[in-house]
């Protein structure tokens, strides 16, 4: 393990400027790879900051007595979706209306507005069929007037998360491809630098695995060097565009430990591919 380790790293030293550029390659690779991983993990805090404001608001029927009201808090704040029920007065709605809306302050007048009941949804339960299916739960109490949750803009928000995940995953393949197709091609002129030497080991019984270890090594350090190269670009570029455009999120420090990782996995898969190709061409 000792020699394939250091056979590995001598691939270094005897290319020094095909492997700098074979990390370079896999590093604007990789970094192309962060930018969109960038904006992906900040689309997708966006749209949970907004699927934060998903709730429901059933209007109360005029005259309808406290104790009936109270009871159905208790109910429906049992519900499994439901993260947090409010009671808004009429009273309560009236101040919140002349707050939010204070050009037309003068039109709103006490008994105006009704008292509504207002359902905050659980994570995990904002789906355009989830909300649906409280909204009907709570019509279906017989002091309730009417019921608003926006269900055309439930049912976009939903449709635009979706989006962004399938664009995500179609994208994050494509790069991950391109990335073994670079660091494949690296491996493979480094294997055929070395055909005769690879072809005297098989001669004098060394075996597939001996001989592939040394560009395993060498495809995961290439992987993880590009890697680290990514991650500082992508750093710098997070820092210009919080300077100078808008503050954002950066990856914390689990997912750029498994980005990292991802390339070292790269650079292995792709060596594996190439080291095999080379070795059944010889057979």
């Amino acid at each position: 393990m000792n020699l394939a380790v250091r056979e590995g790293l001598l691939s270094f030293r005897r290319a020094p400027t095909l492997s700098a550029l074979s990390v370079t390659t896999i590093a604007f690779s990789l970094f192309a790879f962060g930018l969109f991983g960038l904006v992906a993990l900040n689309l997708r805090q966006a749209l949970d900051q907004v699927g934060d404001r998903v709730e429901i608001r059933g209007f109360i029927a005029e005259g309808t007595a406290p104790e009936a009201t109270s009871v159905a808090l208790e109910d429906i704040q049992q519900f499994p979706e439901v993260a947090g029920v409010t009671l808004v007065t009429q009273a309560q709605a009236l101040e919140r209306a002349r707050r939010e809306l204070g050009e037309f302050e003068d039109v709103f007048e006490p008994g105006l507005l009704p008292a509504s009941i207002e359902v905050r949804l659980r994570e995990g339960a904002r789906s355009p069929e989830a909300v649906k299916a409280v909204a009907t739960r709570l019509a279906a109490y017989d002091f309730i007037d009417d019921i608003r949750y926006g269900e055309e803009w439930v049912a976009k928000l939903y449709r635009l998360r979706t989006i962004a995940t399938a664009v995500g995953l179609a994208l994050g393949l494509t790069f991950a491809l391109v990335s073994m197709i670079i660091i494949g091609s690296t491996i493979r002129m480094a294997v055929l630098a070395r055909a005769k030497e690879i072809q005297i080991m098989r001669l004098v019984g060394a075996t597939d695995g001996f001989i592939r270890a040394p560009f395993l090594i060498e495809g995961f350090v290439k992987g993880v060097l590009g890697g680290l190269v990514a991650l500082a670009l992508t750093g710098a570029t997070f820092l210009a565009i919080g300077r100078f455009v808008i503050q954002a999120s950066f990856f914390g420090p689990l997912l750029a430990l498994t980005g990292l990782a991802a390339g070292g996995a790269l650079g292995v898969l792709a060596s594996a591919v190439a080291v095999g190709r080379h070795l059944r061409e010889v057979r």
